[in-house]
């Protein structure tokens, strides 16, 4: 925003407090996802399927950190300890991916993605405000998730498996049977993993291999043309046989801030900046204001819709590609009506995190003694 549009500081952060004030404490049937409960804790809403999803809670953890918003952070993590935490059953040391909003578990099975969010907001807690006791001893609650997902086999419960496969060094869609065999691009997080090679009590060498593997991953995930990767994929990269998830749909959006951020942050892999280069030149030819939402992999339009999520993903694609490519999206997002109304979570979570990146302010926070 300072570099590409001439931003100031003091508008930037205008922008970020609005949205913070809109998302978290706006109108309650329009603007707002965030909902404190009680004295001590709250939720995150999808509001399109009035429940709770540990995606939505960690990442409203992560924007919480960043925001410089503790009460926030403590509130929600206090509730997903609480109510989506498994401390019993062959998913211990998991999170249930979706519960109610009164914090009944709809899935016992967890979905990767909340997990690694938890972990690595955790780890930022612990280096901007210092550890608590008890469940807020962040550092401790991030190690303690580590561990889970790297060990659960060795509990041998006949239905849990670890996080990430030892074999291939990936994560997983879901650690639980048959969803243990492939995986989803967008749950690939080399920036993370890179920081975890650091600070993990143990086995950093296999997160300093996971990081290495998902650079290499994403060069098999991506069209060659296209640069789209599919919502679900084989560990070779290859579309994962599915009747809704072999193409570009709701989840892959991610994938292009995914290699965006570990370029920006590590800078390991100069075809990043190839990648975004590719999927940025591909959704400028389908119209820079106006594209669709969803596409095959070769770049035949799924649906007549746009959606503020992917426009928002576009412009942190920005924070690897060149600047004549990566500028108009950036300002399409400075541009950009906050999310409003049914749909309003996941494409509200997805602007707020790409505010973050596009303003400076998605930023590492070493934990104590790192």
């Amino acid at each position: 925003f300072l570099e590409y549009l001439g931003k100031s500081e003091e508008e930037i952060q205008a922008k970020l407090t609005e949205v913070w004030e809109q998302l978290f404490y706006g109108d309650d049937t329009m603007q707002r996802i965030y909902y404190p409960v009680g004295d001590d804790m709250a939720y995150i809403e999808d509001i399109g399927n009035g429940d709770v999803r540990s995606e939505g809670m960690s990442y409203g953890m992560m924007i919480a950190v960043q925001m410089d918003q503790k009460e926030e952070f403590d509130r929600l993590w206090k509730w997903a300890k609480t109510y989506m935490y498994q401390s019993d059953g062959p998913y211990q040391g998991y999170f249930a991916w979706h519960c109610t909003t009164e914090g009944e578990k709809l899935h016992a099975n967890p979905a990767s993605d909340g997990e690694e969010w938890f972990v690595t907001a955790l780890f930022f807690a612990a280096g901007r405000w210092g550890n608590g006791e008890g469940i807020f001893d962040y550092q401790s609650e991030a190690q303690s998730i580590l561990n889970t997902m790297l060990h659960k086999d060795e509990e041998d419960t006949g239905l849990a498996t670890n996080m990430f496969d030892l074999e291939e060094k990936q994560v997983v869609f879901v650690p639980r049977g048959r969803d243990a065999t492939f995986t989803d691009p967008s749950y690939h997080l080399p920036a993370f993993y890179e920081l975890w090679a650091d600070w993990a009590a143990q086995d950093n060498i296999f997160w300093e291999e996971a990081a290495a593997t998902s650079r290499s991953f994403f060069k098999k995930a991506a069209h060659p043309q296209t640069g789209l990767m599919p919502d679900y994929a084989n560990f070779d990269g290859t579309p994962r046989d599915s009747v809704d998830h072999a193409d570009f749909r709701f989840d892959a959006w991610r994938t292009l801030t995914n290699v965006a951020l570990d370029y920006a942050w590590h800078g390991a892999d100069p075809w990043a900046v190839e990648q975004s280069n590719r999927v940025l030149s591909f959704l400028s030819s389908q119209g820079q204001g106006y594209y669709p939402n969803q596409y095959t992999l070769e770049g035949e339009p799924l649906s007549s819709n746009h959606s503020t999520g992917l426009a928002a993903m576009a412009a942190g694609a920005a924070l690897a590609a060149d600047q004549e490519l990566g500028e108009p999206f950036v300002h399409v997002l400075w541009e950009m009506t906050i999310p409003s109304g049914k749909w309003r979570y996941y494409d509200g979570m997805l602007y707020f995190l790409a505010l973050l990146y596009d303003s400076g302010n998605f930023r590492i926070y070493p934990p104590p003694g790192a």
